[in-house]
C-alpha cells in the first residue's frame, strides 16, 4: 500500500535552469542540483524533481494529435490570479494561447510543461 507521495518528477533539457525556475516561482531552494537532477522540497514534504533527457521534446497544449502531449501538470493556489500571472511571466512563464475559465490560468514553464495558476482551493 502506498503511504504517501515523495516527488513529481518532470523531465526537460536541463534540469538546473528548469529547477531554478519553479525556486523563483514558489519561492523554495534547490536541495539538490547535479547536471542530470534537480529538486526542490516544497513545505508539505514533497520533492518537485527535474531529470535532464537527452533528446527531450516539448509538450504542446493543447493537446495535437501526432505531437507531444503533457503527461501531467500541477495546479498552483494563488491569491491573486493577475498579479501571479505576471510574475509567472517575470520568471519565464508563458500564458497558453487558449484559457478554458475565468478563476485559474494556463501557464507554460519554460521546459514546456503546462501549469495553472488558480483562485479556486479545492
Amino acid at each position: 500500500m502506498v503511504k504517501s507521495i515523495i516527488g513529481i518528477t518532470f523531465d526537460c533539457r536541463n534540469a538546473n535552469e528548469l529547477a531554478d525556475f519553479y525556486v523563483k516561482l514558489l519561492g523554495l531552494e534547490k536541495t539538490i542540483s547535479t547536471d542530470e537532477w534537480a529538486a526542490i522540497h516544497t513545505p508539505q514534504g514533497i520533492m518537485l524533481v527535474f531529470q535532464t533527457v537527452e533528446n527531450y521534446e516539448r509538450p504542446v497544449w493543447p493537446w495535437t494529435a501526432g505531437k507531444q502531449q503533457q503527461m501531467a501538470h500541477i495546479d498552483f493556489f494563488v491569491e491573486n490570479l493577475d498579479v501571479s500571472v505576471e510574475q509567472a511571466i517575470t520568471y519565464g512563464a508563458k500564458k497558453a494561447d487558449i484559457q478554458y475559465h475565468n478563476d485559474s490560468t494556463v501557464m507554460l514553464d519554460p521546459a514546456g510543461h503546462p501549469f495553472c495558476l488558480s483562485t479556486v482551493q479545492q
